[in-house]
């Protein structure tokens, strides 16, 4: 199966960049990204110049997606494919390896500095890969994206600096108002108890505990011990919230609910977060501002901060 999958592959890379034309008549910048957060970036800084389309839709787990037919045909005539690595497509690493051999592929998650990452215990020699939870670290990452689109179309230097520049300022802005907002939670509640381990920069950044059912990835899998092991904790600590993830099914969540009903100690949903994946297309939640100003701010409420309904401008729920 493994090599027929190799075999599909290479065919299906030779096939296309035989049928790829080098003239397009749009005259813009094609570019794909893996994840929507990574898109959004794309399209702050490539502005009017670069026609951005991401492979991950709104709740799309990118831990366990494989690439289509049609994602190989995008990426393979793209001007630039951008991806996050740190282990994050883990499915796609194949893919992509083989297509950076004929094509500008460019990792821009791996532009964090690895002093500033987070090692597991359980993945020797790879990091954490959810740098996006603290705009803090995902600057490095827009500013990566900022360097593959000079280095593919140094004509528009200037634009792209400027654009980047203007979405950094953004950036720094919500790291403001989210270093607010989390900081009011009492330093007994913060804790942090999601379906998989994608909170960890985000405990490290504000001081919060956090606990995934599952590990780092979504492929691991979670135990009855380890659901019954977590009910005990909420029981002792008196933990009342825990919270969904729209990329991950709330299967586990439910069941450590229920494990807790069980022992007599009620535990309510805090809210949904956007851990791998944003919100809809066209909705505030849809941009990686919309997705991080939705996670604090409802992190914040549910857990006994100070944090306005509409979020940092008033914006969630509210669409585009």
């Amino acid at each position: 199966m493994a090599s027929d999958r190799r075999t599909f592959l290479g065919l299906a890379l030779g096939a296309t960049l035989i049928a790829a034309s080098p003239l397009r008549a749009d005259t813009r910048l094609s570019v794909v990204a893996t994840t929507g957060m990574i898109a959004d970036a794309a399209r702050q800084v490539g502005g009017d110049m670069a026609e951005v389309r991401a492979l991950m839709g709104a709740g799309i787990d990118p831990h366990s997606y494989r690439q289509t037919r049609t994602d190989i045909l995008a990426a393979t005539r793209a001007d630039l494919v951008l991806w996050h690595g740190l282990y994050l497509e883990a499915q796609m690493e194949a893919f992509l390896g083989k297509l950076s051999s004929r094509n500008r592929v460019v990792a821009v998650g791996e532009a964090v500095p690895e002093d500033l990452l987070i090692g597991h215990e359980d993945y020797a020699g790879k990091f954490d890969p959810h740098v996006w939870m603290v705009p803090d670290l995902w600057a490095h990452v827009v500013r990566a994206v900022r360097d593959a689109l000079i280095d593919v179309a140094p004509e528009h230097a200037n634009a792209f600096t400027v654009n980047a520049r203007e979405h950094l300022a953004a950036i720094d802005r919500l790291s403001a108002y989210a270093r607010e907002v989390v900081e009011s939670v009492p330093a007994q509640r913060r804790v942090l108890l999601t379906a998989h381990d994608a909170f960890g920069y985000f405990g490290r950044a504000y001081g919060f505990e956090v606990v995934g059912i599952q590990g780092i990835s979504t492929e691991s899998e979670a135990g009855l011990n380890r659901i019954a092991t977590l009910a005990d904790m909420l029981l002792t600590r008196g933990i009342g919230a825990v919270f969904i993830e729209t990329s991950v099914s709330d299967r586990n969540i439910r069941a450590l609910i229920e494990g807790a009903a069980a022992q007599g100690h009620e535990v309510r949903i805090g809210g949904e977060l956007y851990s791998d994946a944003m919100g809809a297309p066209g909705s505030y939640e849809g941009t990686y501002i919309g997705m991080i100003d939705h996670n604090v701010t409802t992190i914040a409420r549910a857990l006994g901060g100070q944090a306005p309904t509409g979020g940092m401008d008033g914006k969630l729920g509210q669409g585009a």
